[in-house]
């Protein structure tokens, strides 16, 4: 046995226990507002206490930690913490990747271990629905940054005429659409465009309707509680599908779906999570999360739904492409691609 791999090992545990046990620091920097607060310049664990109404002893122990993670810079000089310009846009700026809300989902994702141990053993499944509540937000407050930053500027952009058709008036539906962001996005970056979402899980459906309202666009965009298999409609300009196809018990009966809905003319915009085909390629940091989210949400979710599919949240270009051949579909392209998602452009 060789020593110092062994030493390598551990060191890497060490390191991803440590950022296992910080999870719940970040995700009580978001819930609490401590990450906004501290944008309001470099305060001492007391100084910090008067600012936030917390606690100037548990504040201590989590500034600490927090700087020991590299999340807060730290001054010996005067004692205090603070955030840098890079750190704040990513942790405070709710424009920003909003990376402490992802430890959000990441921490309900969890506490659903026991069941998903369980279902190991019997093969069984545990649906979206089955979830802790902060799954969904917290989903939503990961993804819905890449969303604002690349849908409208640089994916829709990607597709053939599709700018030119949101623009001049278009129907669209979001289907899968969760709490909705990407259809709010879409009717506010294309005001004589209408929306229709649609999700199975009828809390993320509310909480979608709620969205709309406040961001003043109810009257473009509507939701319907459906699966992606009976979503209403036809005659649709552009369906899109962010990151959830591979959820699907029965991606193949979804895809047939959006092949009777869209028009003749119509787009089939398809945002997966980027995985290359060859499985050794995806062992990576980013391959690594989404095999630990497909373990516990994509994959149980789509055991249990009827369906003999469960691609998986790495599935890969090839058996996406397999899947919206045999629905009908005769055109497939890559459009786009991000760090995180590939983009597919589908016609019939």
């Amino acid at each position: 046995m060789d020593h110092e791999k062994v030493n390598e090992f551990l060191s890497r545990f060490v390191a991803d226990l440590g950022a296992t046990e910080a999870a719940g620091s970040v995700a009580i920097g978001h819930r609490l507002g401590l990450y906004r607060a501290l944008t309001e310049g470099p305060a001492t664990p007391e100084e910090f206490a008067e600012r936030t109404g917390c606690h100037p002893r548990y504040l201590t122990e989590w500034l600490r930690g927090q700087a020991a993670g590299g999340y807060v810079d730290y001054e010996p000089e005067t004692g205090r913490f603070a955030l840098t310009q890079e750190q704040a846009f990513c942790l405070a700026d709710p424009h920003g990747p909003n990376v402490a809300a992802a430890f959000r989902f990441a921490l309900g994702m969890l506490r659903a271990e026991p069941r998903i141990a369980e279902a190991f053993r019997t093969g069984e499944g545990v649906g979206w629905h089955e979830h802790d509540d902060e799954v969904f937000v917290g989903v939503d407050a990961f993804f819905r940054p890449g969303y604002e930053a690349e849908l409208v500027p640089n994916w829709i952009p990607a597709l053939d005429g599709v700018d030119a058709k949101l623009t001049a008036g278009a129907r669209v539906a979001d289907v899968g659409c969760g709490l909705g962001s990407s259809s709010v996005l879409l009717a506010e970056a294309y005001p004589r465009t209408t929306v229709v979402g649609s999700d199975y899980h009828r809390e993320s459906i509310r909480l979608a309707r709620k969205k709309a309202a406040e961001a003043g666009v109810a009257d473009r965009v509507t939701f319907e509680v459906a699966a992606a298999q009976t979503f209403g409609g036809t005659d649709y300009d552009l369906v899109t599908m962010f990151d959830c196809l591979h959820d699907m018990g029965d991606p193949l009966d979804a895809a047939r779906r959006v092949r009777q809905a869209l028009a003749a003319d119509g787009t089939w915009l398809l945002v997966e999570p980027i995985a290359s085909d060859r499985v050794e390629e995806n062992f990576n940091p980013v391959g690594r999360l989404y095999y630990s989210g497909s373990t516990f949400l994509c994959v149980p979710n789509a055991l249990s739904q009827q369906g003999d599919y469960a691609l998986g949240g790495q599935a890969g270009e090839a058996a996406v492409r397999e899947v919206v051949t045999e629905a009908g579909f005769t055109r497939f392209r890559r459009a786009a691609q991000t760090a995180f998602n590939v983009v597919y452009e589908i016609r019939p």
